[in-house]
């Protein structure tokens, strides 16, 4: 049996590449809220990004397209009286967007076919039944006009865009501040992480959850959790000792992780980007300038290192292209949105094919031979001076 020293993946070869600079958008305030949400909401036809406001909330949403130095008088969204915290596109109309704000409210805006060409303050729908600021909205995956919002009032509710009432009120379950909200892929269960370091499993039309797991990171600081694909669990957390951490759960039995590894000791929070169709996770922390990326499978270890994409300036947010937005043609797998402090720069994630990762071995075989050819050719040149001498 011959040992494999690298799993054989597919993946192995994904490399990630900032655009240049004529392709980013530069001159943007980024908000400087002390909140770790991701800042940055992108759908095939917008990127949204939060942004510095005086006097209330706003963000900015530019089309893909407008790339460059954006003016300082480009209309905003601007209806919110508070910081805005968290925005999330509506994944059945790209042209609606829904933001959470430190005003306690939850608005939904139609962004205009071709972009902003004034300031926007007034939203499709006001929805409001939080007592203290939301923190973080949602959409519900499969169903229109479904959105969750949570606030740091410890409830969660899920609303009824259309009518602009709330179907579901989830209280009484999260003691703290909860962290992060996900819907499974089908929309039938959601996950939380909170603060009192429980991650949870909850069935949202029954109002019960069925199943959770205390101290699933033992650190303070929080904590982020999603639903794969296959029904389990993918968290980041600290450790006790403050080290990074991420972890594999089945919400059948959460007695023990499937699988948990170390990270560093850093101290910004990992937020979790998950690609179903290829059960890639890549994993950007805030303040970090790298993007690392896992391969999800059945098989021992079961979250497996393929590689790191690593730049020079640290991110304050990250945008995550869905699927559709996609350019497979080249090859691309993902698109991330990097918030620098005054800019967003495009990174783009290709698998090479097949005859590449070839072209690139046999191009590297080359090389090393031609090294070994020079090296030949110096110890030559030596040995026949040293001919020539003794010949003297």
């Amino acid at each position: 049996m011959i040992r494999r020293v690298v799993r054989q993946s597919k993946f192995r070869h994904v490399f990630g590449q900032a655009v240049k600079n004529d392709q980013c958008y530069d001159d943007i305030r980024v908000s400087r809220v002390t909140w770790d949400s991701a800042f940055c909401a992108v759908n095939p036809k917008f990127v949204a990004i939060i942004v510095e406001a005086s006097g209330g909330g706003a963000f900015l949403v530019l089309p893909l397209l407008k790339t460059g130095r954006i003016d300082k008088a480009y209309p905003t969204v601007c209806g919110h009286t508070g910081p805005v915290l968290d925005i999330d596109w509506c994944p059945h109309n790209d042209h609606v967007i829904a933001s959470g704000s430190e005003d306690c409210t939850v608005m939904v805006w139609q962004i205009p076919e071709n972009g902003l060409t004034a300031p926007l303050s007034e939203p499709v729908v006001v929805l409001e039944g939080h007592s203290k600021r939301v923190g973080i909205v949602t959409w519900h995956p499969t169903a229109r006009n479904v959105l969750l919002s949570a606030g740091c009032d410890n409830l969660i509710i899920i609303w009824n865009v259309g009518t602009g009432e709330a179907l579901i009120n989830l209280e009484d379950m999260h003691p703290d501040v909860i962290f992060s909200v996900c819907w499974s892929r089908n929309g039938s269960l959601i996950c939380t992480a909170c603060k009192d370091k429980k991650v949870r499993v909850v069935d949202p039309r029954k109002g019960k959850i069925i199943a959770e797991k205390d101290k699933a990171h033992e650190g303070a600081r929080p904590m982020r959790a999603i639903f794969l694909a296959d029904g389990n669990i993918f968290t980041t957390g600290f450790s006790r000792m403050s080290e990074r951490q991420l972890a594999l759960w089945n919400p059948k039995n959460m007695e023990d992780p499937i699988s948990v590894h170390e990270m560093d000791t850093s101290n910004g929070v990992l937020l979790p980007f998950y690609d179903p169709d290829t059960n890639v996770v890549y994993l950007c922390g805030k303040g970090d300038s790298s993007i690392r990326y896992f391969e999800i499978t059945d098989e021992a270890p079961y979250v497996h290192y393929l590689n790191t994409f690593s730049s020079k300036e640290p991110q304050r947010g990250m945008g995550y292209m869905p699927k559709r937005g996609l350019d497979v043609n080249k090859c691309e797998i993902a698109r991330f949105y990097k918030l620098h402090e005054r800019k967003c720069e495009p990174i783009i994630m290709t698998v090479p094919r097949k005859n590449e990762v070839k072209l690139e071995e046999l191009l590297r075989e080359v090389k090393s031979l031609r090294d070994l050819v020079t090296l030949q050719d110096r110890r030559i040149a030596k040995l026949e001076d040293q001919v020539a001498k003794v010949a003297i």
